[in-house]
């Protein structure tokens, strides 16, 4: 049996609402949506710590995000995940600030557009929203598709970084 990491978290106001910052010791585990359970993400009850390093950090980085002072997160991860799921997310990083690809142009650089599933599962289990921008990845038309924030908060994000507004969805 896998132990449980000892985990910490922070609550950050922002633009698409209170987001949760988890951190381990050893660096950022996850940011939860408000309202949001952590059964998609798997983690243990975290405790809360206002003043722990990564999650200071991690307030800092993304307020200056959502402030369009910031392109890109210099947070340690500790990420947890299959093979698959770690080099999808890792690709996700690789996607720059303001730019946009669709599920069947991540699934081919992981290897074939017959991944394109996979690929929707292992960005579901993001477990690090935002930071980890699967925001960047949207539906082989362009449309909004798929993401625990909902398709509302990817439309703010991707119009913080490109100026891009989907039509009211409600």
């Amino acid at each position: 049996m896998k132990e449980q990491k000892h985990l910490l978290y922070k609550d950050v106001p922002s633009p698409v609402g209170l987001i949760r910052a988890i951190a381990s010791d050893k660096g950022l585990v996850a940011i939860i949506w408000e309202g949001e359970d952590y059964k998609r993400t798997k983690l243990s009850e975290p405790v809360k710590d206002e003043n722990h390093p990564i999650l200071m950090q991690t307030e800092q980085q993304l307020n200056e995000y959502f402030d369009n002072k910031r392109t890109s997160f210099e947070i340690p991860f500790d990420f947890e995940g299959t093979e698959f799921q770690m080099r999808v997310w890792e690709a996700l990083l690789k996607i720059p600030y303001g730019v946009t690809k669709t599920y069947g142009e991540l699934a081919k650089i992981l290897g074939g557009i017959k991944a394109v599933r996979a690929v929707g599962g292992a960005l579901n289990k993001n477990p690090i929203s935002i930071v980890v921008p699967c925001h960047r990845v949207v539906g082989a038309s362009g449309q909004l598709v798929g993401f625990a924030g909902g398709l509302n908060n990817k439309s703010i994000l991707l119009e913080l970084e490109q100026g891009f507004r989907m039509p009211s969805l409600f």
